[in-house]
Order: structure tokens, then C-alpha cells, then sequence
């Protein structure tokens, strides 16, 4: 099996980024988005909770499903729970946000960050690190659906919408033409890959063999698109709106039409960070699910959206953010959705909360297309990294209602759109039933 080393994560769209706007200064991986203190709070916690440390450097990537580490710093929730020192930092990519983590606060780096949910499994087995395994822990999701797979305006007569079929034979035609076929997402393994991956294998066309997906990180998305770099490409918001906004492409579809909920990001820290300083995790925890419960309030949406639009976060105007956080959805192709019932959730439906059985459907799709083992115990890797037991913890501490506490960690048997079904029961006769695959029958 390869290794994803940052060597061989070299972007094969980076030469195409025409008009790109980079959002890290030459020499720099990260930027602090610390220049406009939060509120004065007073903290609410006993003495005898207060952390042990009140810093820590969280990652993000401008995507919209970051905005409750945003909020928290914006809104002074962190400072609430004794985390007057937390900076937000912004991160170039997914592969730099992996490098600040592997190098940790005490390096020059970051401790935890707003991440796709298989990069901590990844990162704790060490197959994308450069310095051999890196213990993560997950405390919660983020965010639930949200993300988008949009095509290139060259395929709108196609009607390709969450069957992806209509591409099969028009890209196999080109491909016989001698162009390469590429669909970007933008982390190999990552949810953006695997969304992509699972909707072109259920239209019969194989990522492995048919088409080459890229890895793009998210910014980059659409001046790629413009120069006809990719066919199609999935990544979260603002940026599939941004591309029709800009006449580029269409969307296909929106991930919850995948799959009805859908686990998104993660907040993920560092193992050894959380357990050297286990009172500031809770405060963190805290103060990240007071803002998702923010940004969950539908009279909040318009401030969120001016909030992560700032230049020092996203800079990105706001109307390519606020219609799909409110469940606006504009395909670009004429089709128009209102309140669309699987738009981004943060609180809402139990979205917050860090489901076992879900990690354990990305660990599946993982072996599925080859980025890690068929021999893994997937399950003791899960009971590792995925910290449920925190999340309730910090729930119950915030006052959180006891029905809005899953005392489960299993979501139950998941159904997607084309009717195949994962039962965390048995993941291995989810990965038989699936006829297009990297590994061996």
C-alpha cells in the first residue's frame, strides 16, 4: 500500500491555479486570526475546572463548516470557558493542516484543527504523516452535510444530477481521445474523496480506472474550473456556490441527496495534548458546542455568513455563502431548491455529535479504495480515536437537554441514495456488496 506522504501530495492542479488567490503569505503555512480580540467574558467555571492551560491553536480551512471555531473565537464562547489564549489559525490546505498538526504547538505548529473525519484515523495509523503515526483524538463533528459535487458548464446538456451515469460513455469517449478525465476533490481518503468516489462508482464509472481524482485544496477550486483543469470536483461550501455565482459550472448535487445527514469535519486535536491537559479539552469542547448551538439558530445564519466572510477568515463574499447556509440551493442549472431539508446542520438532528458507527463507514470506504488495510480492526481503531465519551461529557457540563444527548454511540443501519445499505453490524458485507472497488473481492 502507498503512503501518502506530503511528497506525493504534490498538486497536480497547482501549475493550473490561474488567477488563485493564495491564502498564505510566501514561507508561511498558517496566519493568526487573532487581531480583533473577542469579547470581554467573564469565564463561568469553578476554580476548580479551570484548564490547565488556556491555549490552543486550532486549524481551519475556509470552508464554511468551520464556522463554529470561528464563532467561538468571534463570539468570546472560548474565553467563556477559560481559553483566553485560543488562536484560530488559517491553513493553505488539507496536507499543511496535517504537517501544523504532525508538528504540534511545541513545534511551531497547531494542536487540533477543523478536519476531514478520516484524517485523525489516518494520522493515527500513520499512513499520511511523514514522522510515523501521530495519535489523534476526534471530540466532535462539526458539521453534518453541506458539501456539493459540481461539473463543468461543458456537461450541463448531460442533466447529470446524483446519477452520474449520463458521464460514463462522454468520458470514456474523451479519455479514448487521449484527455485525461479529472474529477478533484481534496484530500486523498478524505470525505471529499470519498463522496466523489462513491458517486461515480454508482453510476459505473470507476475513480481508479476511468478517471484520475485529484487532489485540489478547496480556494483553488473554481480558477481550476476556469481554466479546464477538471471535469468536476467536490468540496464544501462557499466555493460550489461560488462557481455558479461566477458562471463556471452547475451542481450536480448537494452530499445530503448522498446520503440524509451525512458526518462532515471533525473537531480533531492531538492525542497527547488532550490527555496532558484534559480539563482545557472540556473547555474547548464546550466553548465549540456552545457555537455550533449558535450557528444551529436559523436568526444567527445572516450574522455567521458576515462573520466568516471577513477578510481575515474566508474572504469571500457573503452572497456566496448565506443562500446554502440557509437551504437555498441554486444548482446553476435552472433547478431551485428552497429550505432544502439536508442543508448544513451544526447542532441540529444530533449533527454535533461524534457517531462510532459513521467514523466506522469511513474507515470501510478507506479499505474499499485501498488507503488503508483490509486487516485493520477498524472497530478498536474507532474506540481509539473517536472520544464520544468526551463529547457527552462536555454536553452535560453545558447544560446540554438529556433528549439531545445520543445515548448510543450508533446512528444504526445507513441508507444511501441508490438504496445500498451499511450496517456498522457488519462492514464486511457492505464492502462485498460493492461492485466497484480498489481492493480484491
Amino acid at each position: 500500500m502507498s503512503n501518502l506522504s506530503r511528497r506525493k501530495f504534490i498538486f497536480t492542479a497547482a501549475s493550473a491555479a490561474v488567477g488563485t488567490t493564495i491564502l498564505h503569505a510566501c514561507g508561511s503555512s498558517q496566519t493568526s486570526q487573532t487581531s480583533t480580540p473577542a469579547p470581554t467574558v467573564e469565564s463561568v467555571l469553578a476554580p476548580e475546572d479551570a484548564p490547565e492551560t488556556n491555549v490552543v491553536k486550532l486549524g481551519f480551512i475556509a470552508l464554511t463548516d468551520s464556522a463554529p471555531l470561528i464563532v467561538a473565537k468571534e463570539k468570546g464562547f472560548f474565553d467563556k470557558y477559560g481559553m483566553t489564549g485560543a488562536e484560530i489559525l488559517k491553513q493553505a490546505s488539507w496536507p499543511v493542516t496535517r504537517d501544523n498538526i504532525e508538528l504540534g504547538s511545541a513545534g511551531g505548529g497547531i494542536d487540533g484543527a477543523h478536519i476531514l473525519t478520516p484524517m485523525p484515523y489516518l494520522m493515527t495509523l500513520g499512513t499520511i504523516t511523514n514522522s510515523g503515526p501521530v495519535p489523534m483524538y476526534i471530540l466532535a463533528r462539526l458539521n453534518t452535510n453541506g458539501q456539493g459535487i459540481s461539473v463543468s458548464n461543458e456537461y450541463k446538456d448531460l442533466n447529470v444530477t446524483v446519477d452520474s451515469s449520463p458521464l460514463k460513455d462522454v468520458f470514456a469517449q474523451a479519455k479514448a481521445g487521449g484527455k485525461d478525465i479529472k474529477c478533484a476533490m481534496t484530500f486523498p481518503g478524505g470525505t471529499h474523496d470519498l463522496w466523489m468516489r462513491y458517486w461515480l462508482a454508482a453510476g459505473g464509472i470507476d475513480p481508479n480506472n476511468d478517471v484520475s481524482v485529484i487532489p485540489v485544496p478547496p480556494p483553488q477550486m473554481v480558477a481550476n474550473m476556469k481554466v479546464s483543469n477538471m471535469e468536476a470536483f467536490c468540496v464544501g461550501e462557499p466555493w460550489n456556490a461560488q462557481l455558479i455565482n461566477q458562471d463556471v459550472g452547475y451542481s450536480a448535487l448537494v452530499t445530503g441527496e448522498l446520503w440524509k445527514d451525512h458526518p462532515e469535519k471533525a473537531l480533531g486535536l492531538r492525542q497527547d495534548w488532550v490527555d496532558a491537559n484534559p480539563k482545557a479539552a472540556k473547555s474547548v469542547l464546550m466553548a465549540v458546542l456552545e457555537a455550533q448551538q449558535w450557528c444551529q439558530d436559523p436568526a444567527n445564519v445572516d450574522e455567521m455568513c458576515e462573520i466568516v466572510s471577513q477578510d481575515k477568515w474566508f474572504r469571500v463574499p457573503v452572497a456566496d455563502i448565506v443562500e446554502r447556509s440557509k437551504g437555498n440551493i441554486d444548482y446553476g442549472d435552472g433547478r431551485v431548491v428552497t429550505d432544502f431539508p439536508e442543508k448544513m446542520k451544526f447542532w441540529a438532528d444530533n449533527a454535533s455529535f461524534p457517531y462510532k458507527s459513521h467514523d466506522l463507514w469511513f474507515l470501510t470506504e478507506d479499505i474499499r479504495w485501498g488507503y488503508i488495510p483490509a486487516s485493520t480492526d477498524t472497530t478498536a481503531l474507532v474506540d481509539q480515536v473517536n472520544r464520544a465519551d468526551l463529547w457527552r461529557e462536555a454536553a452535560i457540563a453545558l447544560g446540554v437537554p438529556e433528549a439531545e444527548i445520543p445515548s448510543t454511540d450508533s446512528r444504526g443501519v445507513e441508507t444511501f441514495f441508490d438504496g445500498v445499505t451499511f450496517d456498522p453490524e457488519n462492514p464486511q458485507a457492505y464492502l462485498d456488496s460493492l461492485q466497484i472497488k480498489a481492493i480484491k473481492a
